[in-house]
């Protein structure tokens, strides 16, 4: 699993958790649809701490709770 995998998979996670869709998650993080949708495609292989604070924000959550998961804590990501 690499970085955006584990990203993409945390939201997954957090939007079925909260019974939210994708969309809904992207309006409650002010952001655009198309911009969350590349995250979870893993075309955003690298998404910023500013993208990943509104969407924990959308979620309802702090940014420490959204990273921390045992892929993101136990995971050796490259640096490419």
């Amino acid at each position: 699993m690499d970085y955006s995998e584990a990203v993409s998979e945390r939201i997954k996670e957090y939007c079925e958790k909260k019974n939210i869709t994708v969309n809904k998650l992207a309006t409650l993080s002010g952001m655009g649809q198309s911009t969350v949708d590349n995250i979870m495609k893993n075309n955003t292989k690298n998404p910023t701490l500013k993208t990943l604070r509104r969407i924990s924000q959308g979620l309802g959550i702090t940014v420490s709770e959204f990273l921390d998961f045992p892929e993101m804590n136990e995971t050796q990501f490259d640096d490419d």
